[in-house]
């Protein structure tokens, strides 16, 4: 036991001599970053509003095809129909909606429906629905015209001085095949 307490008091003042010995440094300094102060409430996103609903106004042209063209899927030869009917036809979960326009002399037809906006033009299509000519009465499908087109946006070619209060739609051209009774002459 006293060769137990001669050693530890041997090691303690080794250890007391070494301290006494080592150069002491002050302890390395902490890098200080200012942090900003926590925000009481976080911040705040802008409003998110629902997109803007505009009028609808559809535009499309209306064709006679050649009877050379008959079945052909081409507007080649075709002339612009004076007279046609087309059918805008709208069905929406809430209300349903059909209107019909003829073409004027250069084939065109424009609708321009009241109660369509932006956001129910995807669930609307036109229809071709009957031609003036005994010669040239049979719808076909080209662009949809028989089975239904859906709406396209037309981007304007140049931007209008004032903007237009409407989104312009374009659908076809459209065409009718010449009658399947009358022979053609080539």
């Amino acid at each position: 036991m006293a060769f137990v307490s001669l050693f530890t008091s041997f090691v303690l003042s080794l250890l007391l001599s070494a301290n006494a010995t080592l150069a002491t440094y002050p302890p390395p300094a902490q890098a200080h970053h200012p942090t900003a102060p926590t925000p009481a409430h976080p911040p705040t996103k802008p409003p998110s509003y629902p997109p803007m609903r505009k009028k609808v106004a559809i535009q499309g042209v209306v064709y006679c095809k050649p009877c050379k063209y008959r079945g052909v899927d081409t507007l080649m030869g075709a002339n612009a129909l004076s007279g046609a009917v087309v059918k805008l036809q709208c069905n929406n979960s809430k209300t349903s909606m059909v209107e019909e326009k003829t073409t004027d002399k250069n084939g065109y037809f424009f609708f321009m429906p009241q109660k369509l906006t932006t956001s129910g033009s995807h669930k609307c299509k036109v229809f071709l629905i009957s031609s003036p000519s005994a010669a040239c009465n049979v719808p076909t499908n080209l662009h949809g015209g028989a089975l239904g087109a859906i709406l396209l946006r037309k981007p304007p070619v140049d931007a209008p001085p004032k903007p237009l209060p409407f989104e312009l739609f374009t659908v076809g051209p459209f065409a009718f095949d010449a009658a399947k009774k009358l022979p053609c002459h080539y």
